[in-house]
C-alpha cells in the first residue's frame, strides 16, 4: 500500500498536446500573476470580512437555526469534498466509486474555494514527495529556527505558499488523473462550482425565511463564515500539523497528530498517521482517534458507492511503530 504514491508522481517529463490543454486549463504549472494573486487574497480575505459581518450580526440579533444548520450543513458538505474527495480519493486512491460519485465530491470540493481539484492533487502529491524539505511546497519547517523562523515558516505553510508561482513540472503529478474527462471538465469548471457553493445557502436562506435578510444570512453563514472555517481548518493541518502534536510513528519529518484538528479537520489532524500510511483511507488509527472522513467513506462501502477500501493492517500499523525512519 505504502509503495503506490511514489508511482502516482514520478512520471516522465513528457505530456502531449492533449495533456498540455488540460494542463493550461485547469492551471496546473502556472506563473504567480498579479492577477492571480490577487484573486489568491480576495479568496482569502473575503470569507474574513464575512467572518467579521457576522461576529457584527450576532453580537446584535444572535443567531438562528436557519442559518445555524446551513452553516453546519454546507461546512460538512463542502468540507468532505476536501477530505473524502479531493484528498482521499484522488490524491491517494484510497478507495474506488462511481463516476457520478467522483464528479459529485470533485464539486463539492471545488465549494470550498481551494482551487481546481487536479492542482490541489498536484500540490498534495508533491508535498508528500519532498515532506518537510527543501521542495515541499508547503512546509513550515524550512524557514530557520527561533520564533521568527517559526512564524515566517507558519504563515508560509498555512497561506503563503499561494502566491507563489507552480513548479514548471507540477502536472506531471496527476497524468493518471488527465484520462478522466468528466474530472478535468469538473475542474475545469471550478469557479462555477465555487460560485454555486455560495448561491445554494443564499437560496435556501431566502426560501426557508422568506425573505431578503434570510437570503442574506444564508450567504453570510452557510458561505462566507463557512469558507473561513473550511480554509483554515485545511490550511492547519499544512501548517498546525506540522509542527504543534505528537508523532506515533518516527518518519522523516516533521507530520504529526494533533488531536483538535483531528476532530474539527474531520479526521484530516491524525496528520503522522496519514504520512504513515498515505493510502490509508483511515486516519485516526487508534479507537479514540474520531475520524469523521473515514466514518463516511465507511457509509459509502456499506450504501455499494465505495469499494476497494485500503486500510492499513493492525499488523503493518505494528511494524512501523518498531521501524525507526
Amino acid at each position: 500500500m505504502d509503495a503506490e504514491l511514489p508511482k502516482l508522481i514520478v512520471q516522465s517529463p513528457q505530456r502531449t498536446t492533449e495533456n498540455s490543454t488540460l494542463i493550461e486549463d485547469t492551471f496546473i504549472g502556472r506563473p504567480a500573476s498579479t492577477l492571480q494573486r490577487v484573486v489568491t487574497l480576495a479568496a482569502i480575505l473575503l470569507p474574513f470580512v464575512g467572518l467579521i459581518v457576522s461576529m457584527v450580526w450576532f453580537w446584535q440579533s444572535g443567531i438562528g437555526w436557519t442559518e445555524l444548520g446551513l452553516f453546519i450543513g454546507m461546512y460538512l458538505a463542502s468540507g468532505l469534498g476536501v477530505t473524502v474527495g479531493y484528498h482521499r480519493l484522488f490524491a491517494h486512491r484510497s478507495f474506488e466509486t462511481f463516476a457520478p460519485v467522483r464528479a459529485i465530491l470533485a464539486i463539492l470540493g471545488a465549494m470550498a474555494v481551494q482551487g481546481p481539484v487536479l492542482r490541489w492533487v498536484a500540490v498534495h502529491r508533491r508535498h508528500h514527495q519532498y515532506s518537510d524539505q527543501d521542495r515541499d511546497p508547503h512546509s513550515p519547517n524550512t524557514a530557520g529556527g527561533g520564533i521568527g523562523g517559526i512564524f515566517k515558516g507558519f504563515m508560509h505553510a498555512h497561506m503563503g505558499w499561494m502566491f507563489e508561482a507552480d513548479h514548471p513540472r507540477l502536472a506531471n503529478y496527476v497524468r493518471d488523473l488527465q484520462a478522466d474527462k468528466v474530472l478535468c471538465a469538473v475542474s475545469r469548471l471550478w469557479e462555477f462550482w465555487a460560485l454555486l457553493g455560495l448561491l445554494i445557502p443564499t437560496v435556501l436562506g431566502g426560501v426557508i425565511a422568506g425573505s431578503w435578510t434570510g437570503a442574506f444570512l444564508g450567504f453570510l453563514w452557510g458561505g462566507l463564515v463557512r469558507i473561513f472555517f473550511v480554509h483554515h481548518m485545511t490550511w492547519s493541518i499544512n501548517s498546525v500539523c506540522h509542527i504543534w502534536g505528537h508523532q506515533t510513528f518516527d518518519l522523516r519529518d516533521h507530520s504529526k497528530n494533533n488531536p483538535i484538528l483531528g476532530v474539527l479537520g474531520l479526521g484530516e489532524g491524525w496528520h503522522n498517521n496519514h504520512h504513515a500510511f498515505p493510502s490509508s483511507a483511515r486516519h485516526g488509527l487508534a479507537w479514540w482517534q474520531i475520524d469523521f472522513t473515514f466514518i463516511a467513506i465507511r457509509i459509502m462501502q456499506n450504501l455499494g458507492l465505495a469499494w476497494r477500501v485500503q486500510v492499513a493492517s493492525a499488523e503493518s500499523i505494528r511494524v512501523k511503530k518498531l521501524v525507526k525512519g
